[in-house]
């Protein structure tokens, strides 16, 4: 049952992420809107993150814990599972978070200071919170790991911008559908829909750097070409390792493997556009990686990956 369970804890990270970037573009587009004051955007600011937090985690609480039994607080150990796939989920999301508190906070007239720390830790602050509601489930815990993961990723953030007061280098994700879901649908997703969240198998992480901010503001060199390198998995269908499964009436044991990614990749956020409808788009699909040749990494083994995700 740990492992289904598992599977639906999973899928909670894209969601608020996904969610919380569609929304970064009603910031972006309100920065144009004339308001009465700075304080009348502070407030807005303070009662729309309230909000979120307030609403998100009542919401959490009532689809994915209510049905289970609580307990007292407790952390759970779960940093070997997956092959850390999940932890750079958490990382990834608390990124985003981050990166949209400060774009926020500096949307309203806070300071820069202000908005890097506080704006900077809205990943945190909300990811923690989902630990604490994990740490009083009786079947799953409060994972340093996850944790630990969540700091790395608004410290990213927050890095970054205390640096170059911007982000050069951002998390991008990718997916592609593959053959293992429907031999464990449960754990790995029935569906497309489900599959993007919980299939590991389909999922790449990236890190990309924009070269062209690397580089002087003189460079004819192109503003959203970038280099990234990723990390994904293949053959994995259980956390905990090997997992033995039945297939054209044969009995397969999985090979849990590491894969990393060498590619090119492309800007959205630095796409040229004067275009309203455009540039919204380009920023809300900023966190995905497109699909482009790469080299892969596979125990020792290097081979090149055609046009896909």
């Amino acid at each position: 049952m740990m492992s289904h369970l598992d599977s639906v804890h999973r899928g909670r990270l894209l969601i608020p992420l996904i969610l919380l970037l569609l929304f970064s573009n009603s910031i972006a587009q309100a920065q144009d809107v004339p308001l009465d004051s700075l304080r009348n955007r502070k407030k807005l600011s303070i009662i729309t993150a309230a909000t979120l937090q307030a609403g998100t985690l009542i919401a959490l609480d009532r689809l994915w814990y209510q049905d289970h039994p609580r307990s007292s607080f407790h952390f759970f150990q779960d940093g070997r599972q997956w092959l850390q796939m999940d932890k750079v989920g958490h990382g990834m999301t608390s990124y985003y978070l981050g990166v949209l508190g400060m774009e926020t906070m500096r949307w309203a007239g806070w300071n820069d200071r202000q908005a890097r720390w506080y704006g900077g830790m809205a990943g945190l602050f909300y990811l923690t919170s989902i630990e604490v509601l994990d740490g009083f489930s009786e079947e799953w815990g409060a994972s340093p790991g996850d944790m630990m993961a969540n700091t790395l990723g608004a410290g990213v953030a927050i890095g970054q911008d205390a640096l170059w007061n911007e982000q050069r280098i951002t998390f991008k994700f990718s997916f592609h559908r593959t053959d293992y879901a429907p031999y464990r649908p449960g754990t790995l997703g029935d569906g497309w829909n489900e599959e993007l969240l919980k299939d590991y198998n389909g999922q790449s992480y990236w890190l990309s750097a924009n070269i062209a901010s690397f580089l002087s503001k003189e460079s004819d060199f192109p503003k959203w070409l970038s280099v990234a390198v990723g990390y994904g998995v293949d053959d994995i269908m259980s956390g905990t390792g090997s997992f033995a499964y039945v297939a054209d009436d044969r009995i397969i044991s999985t090979d849990p493997r590491r894969q990393w990614y060498l590619a090119p990749d492309i800007d959205l956020w630095r796409i040229p556009t004067r275009h309203k409808g455009l540039k919204t788009a380009l920023r809300a699909l900023g966190f995905i990686r497109l699909p482009l040749p790469a080299l892969m990494l596979e125990r020792g083994r290097l081979e090149v990956r055609g046009f896909g995700f």
